[in-house]
């Protein structure tokens, strides 16, 4: 069993099962979702249980297909399976691996993001795409039911300040979503991602 250990999450759940066990931790000068992968907590102990091979093979195929396109409503612990990795390609891979139209949106957004920010920096977290410039990580994201959620870290300070206040993402978090790349306002979105990166983010050193 993993146990995943969060910040300031308006809502936790379980995920895909009892594949996660969540704990909330909370920090008085904590502003945004953190996570860590608790390596110390026992595996579970397998089924013994006797089923058919055939059976078994069968409905795991089904399980996977159905947790490779089946995307939650918001953020209420971790967006996607997709393991916590840094660097281009684990997100290259995550934004693959989302069914259409949020494939298409995720994309569009991360070759925004390379346009505005040279020397950008990608990384997996919590299931969905993060980025940086090398002092912490400014804004993420995820394909979740129906759109994208782009969302910025410290969103509440931007002008103009983004429409949405994502779910379980810290009261400063703000973004917005897209329901299709025609939603996509490419000057106010390169403004936002300009602002956000001119302060350091999640993780960074104060300049």
């Amino acid at each position: 069993m993993k146990r995943l250990a969060f910040e300031k999450a308006d809502e936790i759940d379980a995920l895909a099962g009892d594949k996660y066990d969540f704990v909330l931790l909370n920090k008085a000068s904590g502003e945004n979702v953190r996570g860590l992968e608790d390596p110390t907590m026992p595996a579970r102990k397998a089924d013994k249980t006797s089923k058919p091979a055939v059976r078994k093979t069968a409905e795991r195929t089904e399980a996977q297909g159905e947790a490779a396109t089946t995307l939650p409503e918001a953020m209420t612990g971790r967006a996607s399976p997709a393991k916590a990795a840094v660097g281009d390609k684990p997100v290259f891979e995550y934004i693959a691996s989302l069914p259409q139209p949020q494939r298409g949106i995720a994309e569009s957004v991360d070759a925004l993001a390379a346009k505005t920010l040279p020397g950008l920096q990608r990384s997996v977290k919590w299931g969905m795409s993060y980025y940086g410039v090398g002092d912490g990580w400014c804004f993420c994201c995820g394909g979740f039911a129906g759109h994208v959620k782009l969302m910025f870290i410290n969103g509440a300070a931007l002008e103009p300040v983004p429409p949405v206040t994502p779910v379980g993402m810290g009261k400063s978090t703000r973004g917005v979503e897209f329901e299709s790349v025609d939603d996509i306002d490419e000057r106010q979105i390169a403004a936002w991602i300009k602002q956000v990166a001119a302060v350091p983010g999640v993780g960074g050193k104060k300049r």
